[in-house]
């Protein structure tokens, strides 16, 4: 969901700072031990590499002290004089040069999400002092974006009839089940060969170099990274690969490395069902609909229409029995279609927010009254999808707004608006990094396994990798990363974990954290996907590392700013999360309704 609120004050019976547990001796004393080095192999590739002459255009007109550039780097960096790929960056530059620490680097997940977007908003959710120490700088991963775009279809409509199949959020009939296999492998297919040869390098592994080698580009001796989400990701592979060179990684939103990777021995399970994404979307809604009975009717208006819990199972059962179809009476022109299937979804955007409690309330109390009266179904449908539709075309029309606005924007600057890629970006980038079944007709038997433990959610996130499926993508990338995760980094890696982040399982930090060696976890009772902003204890920790390299206390607790049902019904809520701040939520990469799951 795309709703990333202004960042509010903390009410004043919120706890906002941290609470931390009596530090435990992490290593044993005596001298500190050493990093781990990178590799001859890794050094020989991007070190052997000139430094490459970026063509910088002004981009002032995005935000102050932008620049856009473009960079050619290889394809394949055992071939450095081989063929290349253009890369495309935003670098929003300090305003005083002598106050520069220096550059530091932001993905906002996806994969493949856009670096340019999101350092061209930096400068309005980033804390002032981490922008004033910084050039920051943000790049469109290879075959993304801006970047060279990597391309399996002749044009969209194309693309189009080819994923077809893919247009539910996840397949609940056998007609559905059978559509969705079929477009699932003619992607994989189609990408393994019109794709080349951009599809069989963007690995994250090629990312990672991608980056080391523009933080020599911009002369920093060693690598400052905030990343979000997928974007964790690219900040473990970064600091494994490269441990010698790490200044400051900090990751929020976490993915476990191995289960991402597949790279603990052989595993039958999807790659986007090992995550664990589904369990922990499926435990923060279940813990929202309690904390909704808990508080009561003033506070939560599913409270007042029974038990949530029942009311949430007894709705899902009704939709997946029996689809409402929402249409136009006079014209009987389809509007779309409530099922269990996108009902799931809709909570899912839901639960990205850090108030989502209150979005969660308003579409199951919506839902609710469509089911819960038979007799009444019709008039209710009436009125509950004036109500869903409402909000599905305010949020269209912001959307259809933001995108003419930015559009505008980037012509002025001079960027381009080509082919529709973002299907073949997310894809290309999952499976080349992870192991995934043979086939996708047996993602039916895992999704089973996936609805039991995680209900609805888990099938969601599980059928997003089944283009994946080896037989049919073919395509590989033999320099992706595969582990080890944990190498010795030369400064601490700075981990948060949030205990409700419906996409990257809180599981994923603590796993992470493990790992490394010389790591620092955070961790925050805060709701939505990612806490950086959502929490001021973690914002000031993470703001604090990025500028000093220095970790916060062993057991760090935070409590996020948004608490499920604090305020009661009738109050204005805007009002209550006004503060005198201009400073928003990182805009990390967030679901499209109807489409696949984003990390």
């Amino acid at each position: 969901m795309s709703v990333r609120r202004l960042l509010g004050g903390a009410l004043a019976f919120l706890v906002a700072g941290a609470v931390v547990v009596p530090a435990t001796t992490t290593a044993a004393s005596g001298a500190t031990p050493a990093p781990d080095r990178t590799s001859a192999v890794e050094a020989r590739r991007v070190d052997s590499l000139p430094v490459p002459k970026i063509t910088w255009f002004d981009c002032s007109v995005i935000t102050p002290r932008g620049a856009c550039g473009t960079v050619r780097l290889p394809v394949d960096y055992d071939q450095p004089k081989g063929a290349t790929t253009e890369v495309a960056l935003f670098r929003v530059k300090v305003a005083d040069p002598k106050k520069k620490i220096g550059t530091l680097f932001l993905n906002p997940g996806g994969p493949g999400g856009s670096g340019v977007q999101f350092a061209a908003a930096a400068p309005f959710f980033l804390a002032p002092d981490v922008l004033a120490k910084f050039d920051i700088v943000g790049v469109d991963p290879r075959g993304t974006n801006f970047s060279d775009n990597v391309r399996c279809f002749k044009d969209l409509g194309a693309q189009a009839k080819a994923l077809s199949g893919l247009n539910t959020p996840f397949p609940t009939t056998a007609t559905q089940r059978e559509a969705y296999i079929k477009s699932a492998m003619a992607f994989g297919k189609t990408c393994s060969t019109a794709g080349q040869p951009l599809v069989s390098s963007m690995s994250t592994a090629e990312v990672a170099r991608d980056m080391d080698v523009l933080r020599r580009t911009f002369g920093d001796t060693k690598l400052s990274y905030l990343g979000f989400s997928y974007g964790t990701y690219l900040g473990q592979v970064y600091a494994n690969m490269f441990p010698d060179r790490v200044r400051a990684v900090a990751i929020d939103g976490v993915l476990d490395p191995v289960a991402w990777s597949g790279s603990q021995g052989a595993t039958p399970e999807p790659q986007t069902q090992r995550l664990k994404s589904g369990e922990g979307a499926y435990r923060a809604l279940v813990k929202i609909l309690d904390l909704c009975k808990t508080s009561g009717p003033d506070f939560c208006n599913l409270a007042a229409m029974g038990d949530p819990r029942t009311l949430f199972n007894q709705a899902m059962a009704d939709l997946r029995a029996n689809p409402i179809v929402i249409s136009d009476p006079e014209t009987g022109e389809v509007f779309f279609t409530l099922d269990y299937a996108t009902a799931t979804a809709m909570l899912l955007g839901d639960l990205y927010s850090p108030d989502g409690s209150m979005f969660v309330d308003w579409d199951l109390s919506s839902i609710v009254s469509i089911t819960q009266d038979p007799m009444a179904r019709k008039a209710a449908t009436r009125r509950a999808a004036a109500a869903l539709q409402a909000r599905a075309e305010t949020k269209a029309a912001a959307d259809r707004a933001a995108k003419v606005k930015l559009a505008k924007a980037g012509a002025r600057a001079g960027w381009g608006f080509p082919y529709d890629n973002s299907p073949e970006a997310f894809q290309s980038v999952l499976c080349s990094d992870g192991t995934n079944p043979s086939s996708a007709r047996l993602w039916p038997y895992f999704t089973a396994t996936a609805q039991r433990n995680a209900p609805g959610f888990g099938p969601l996130w599980s059928w997003a990798s089944a283009p994946c499926a080896s037989s049919t993508w073919t395509a590989t990338d033999e320099d992706a990363y595969r582990g080890p995760f944990t190498k010795r980094t030369a400064n601490p890696v700075l981990v948060v974990g949030n205990y409700w982040d419906p996409a990257t399982n809180y599981a994923g930090a603590v796993k992470a954290s493990t790992l490394l060696p010389n790591s620092r976890l955070v961790s925050s009772n805060s709701w939505g996907h990612t806490a950086y902003g959502t929490s001021e204890c973690v914002t000031k920790a993470v703001d604090t590392y990025l500028l000093t390299a220095a970790v916060p206390p062993v057991g760090t607790r935070c409590v996020g700013d948004q608490q499920p049902f604090t305020d009661p019904i009738e109050q204005p809520q805007e009002q209550l999360r006004q503060s005198g701040t201009s400073r928003i939520l990182p805009p990390v990469v967030a679901p499209v309704q109807g489409a696949l799951p984003r990390l």
